[in-house]
């Protein structure tokens, strides 16, 4: 099986991921991790990423490769801004949270003033939103692709994460029996 959850800046994405991935012996991949290795292997910021990315699509379009390659393998949980509109994927999560939430979370995690963490967030959001528009047309308001949306300003990662290994097992127990997942994807989509 696999497992797409994407939303924006610091709404805990990989923690939930990692959480996910970890009680069901799935492996983790994550875009995010990736974008960091790229700022810290030039010696810039991931905001100083981005730019170059706004000039340079080919940044973008090889992680969301990588990642789409990486899936294939069945098995994961896949993370990253993108993850339920570039990864074919059974069930896929996006999470939520309030802007503030999110600014004090990097802010935590960064150790940045939290004003200085929100101005980074909003700035590195707005160039990602456009790009991620002009380079796939995607909208990401558009949460249609999604099959459950959660606000993580309600429960603690942990809790997110029992949740939703409790209903990929029950996913994994229904596809066991009749009309599994993927009769139902055919019915769906007319090819009954």
């Amino acid at each position: 099986m696999i497992i797409a959850i994407a939303g924006p800046i610091g709404v805990g994405k990989s923690t939930v991921a990692r959480g996910l991935a970890a009680r069901l012996g799935y492996r983790y991949i994550s875009g995010g991790e990736v974008f960091r290795d790229i700022a810290r292997a030039r010696g810039i910021s991931v905001t100083d990423v981005n730019k170059l990315a706004e000039q340079d699509p080919t940044l973008d379009r090889e992680l969301d490769e990588r990642q789409r390659e990486l899936a294939k393998g069945g098995n994961c949980v896949v993370e990253s801004r993108l993850a339920g509109w570039m990864v074919e994927a059974d069930l896929k999560i996006w999470l939520r949270a309030a802007v503030d939430v999110r600014a004090a979370r990097v802010a935590r995690r960064e150790g940045q003033p939290l004003e200085s963490a929100r101005a980074e967030l909003v700035e590195r959001e707005r160039s990602e939103w456009a790009r991620y528009e002009r380079l796939y047309n995607i909208d990401t308001n558009d949460l249609s692709p999604y099959h459950l949306i959660i606000d993580t300003s309600y429960w603690n990662a942990d809790a997110i994460a029992d949740t939703l290994a409790g209903l990929v097992r029950s996913m994994q127990a229904r596809d066991q029996g009749p009309g599994t997942r993927d009769q139902v994807k055919a019915e769906n989509a007319g090819g009954r």
